[in-house]
């Protein structure tokens, strides 16, 4: 081969590395749409609780959780963008965003870690009712009204009478829509099925992605084994507890850990830990069979009763995220703990949604340790899960702008 054929080559090459460099979204940018082979993980911020929007690898979409507090400041932020719309449009208007390139907008998948109402939906004056069901717009309620479902799953379908029969208002309205929509063919519901790997098949091409899937972890005190389907019940039986003493609803919470190739995430919705070697103590065997992860999202909203030394040290997460909106959240020592290579060992990158004002007296100069403190968070894994970037978005207008790349990471 001739010397000016290896310079050809060579300039060739140099001109489509530049041009893989260019394509790479940058600060400034309006963040692109999905394609094929890319898993996409929107953390979307409205200040009003946690929502978190999945597109996998072929396409297929799945939402977990749309909350709507009607707290207002200075017990939570301010709304994002603003005020003018509720939580549950602005997350709507977010998602058909994202959608625009796909050939079908609707939710594949729905799943509710648990019922509260910052995962849910809160009721409160001035909200709209359905205009065909008989229950009021809030949170997933209104998502549910603007973009189709396919299926939902929550953690006690269909009965919702564990540990208890619900008694706030937010959850019988939530129960309503459930039914109404089931009952009138809108979407499917199913029970979330703790030890399974098979509840959230990828729908349009499974066959081009076998090393995509989605474990059930927990959800109502049943934790995955680590082998087969199997699982354990750690709560004990419920005939043997006074209403008292029932397990509270953020222990109920369903987690999973979605993996693609190399890389692996984690959701536990509000998972709290507990006395040591108590069954109080959920998050602890929960971790244990998570394993170790890339990117981890906070249980609890990193407030004080999780996140605790046992499950950090079993999950060891290279990149921690933060669904925030209060001022007590994250908790100062649990930001310590997991901040410490004490704890476990490695280099980690902590972000945040939302810090507010009251957090940063509390905490102090710490704080600053946070990759990020105000905005959407998108986890964005390279085609094939060897590798991902975490880009964060504006959050104060709909322009979608990257304000901060962080990575690529190399997966574990």
């Amino acid at each position: 081969m001739s010397k000016i054929t290896f310079r050809i080559i060579g300039l060739l090459t140099i001109l489509l590395f530049i041009g893989k460099l260019e394509a790479q979204p940058k600060v400034g940018d309006t963040f692109p749409y999905w394609s094929e082979g890319y898993l996409d993980i929107h953390h979307i911020n409205t200040g009003k609780g946690e929502c978190a929007f999945f597109i996998l690898p072929d396409g297929t979409t799945m939402l977990v959780d749309a909350g709507a507090t009607a707290q207002a400041k200075p017990r939570v932020t301010d709304p994002k963008p603003n005020g003018s719309r509720t939580p549950g449009e602005w997350i709507s208007r977010y998602i058909l965003h994202f959608m625009q390139n796909q050939p079908d907008k609707k939710l594949d998948y729905v799943i509710l870690t648990h019922f509260h109402d910052d995962h849910i939906g809160e009721l409160y004056p001035g909200l709209k009712k359905s205009p065909s069901g008989n229950y009021t717009l809030t949170g997933i309620t209104e998502v549910a009204e603007n973009i189709s479902i396919g299926k939902l799953i929550d953690r006690n379908w269909p009965d919702y009478n564990w540990p208890a029969p619900p008694t706030d208002e937010y959850v019988k309205n939530y129960i309503q829509f459930v039914k109404w929509n089931v009952g009138h063919k809108k979407f499917q519901a199913e029970q979330f099925r703790v030890g399974v790997n098979n509840q959230f098949p990828l729908i349009h091409h499974p066959e081009k992605y076998p090393d995509f899937g989605i474990r059930n972890i927990a959800a109502n005190g049943h934790v995955w084994t680590g082998t087969g389907n199997n699982e354990r019940n750690y709560f004990p039986p419920i005939e043997s507890l006074s209403p008292s003493e029932y397990p509270s609803e953020n222990k109920c919470s369903i987690a999973f850990r979605l993996s693609y190739g190399k890389f692996d995430y984690y959701n536990g919705g509000d998972l709290t830990t507990g006395a040591p070697g108590t069954w109080q103590d959920i998050e602890t065997p929960v971790g244990w069979v998570t394993g170790p992860l890339d990117v981890c999202l906070a249980d609890h909203h990193a407030y004080r009763d999780a996140m605790g030394v046992p499950f950090l040290q079993a999950v060891r997460p290279r990149v921690i995220i933060m669904q925030i909106w209060s001022p007590s959240q994250p908790d100062n020592n649990v930001l310590s703990r997991m901040l410490s290579t004490e704890t476990y060992p490695g280099p980690r990158d902590i972000f945040a949604t939302n810090i507010m004002d009251a957090t940063r007296v509390v905490i102090g100069s710490r704080i600053n340790q946070l990759k990020s403190q105000q905005g959407h968070i998108v986890v964005r894994v390279n085609p094939g899960g060897e590798s991902y970037t975490i880009y964060i978005l504006d959050d104060s207008e709909e322009n979608f702008r990257i304000k901060a790349v962080h990575g690529p990471y190399n997966c574990n």
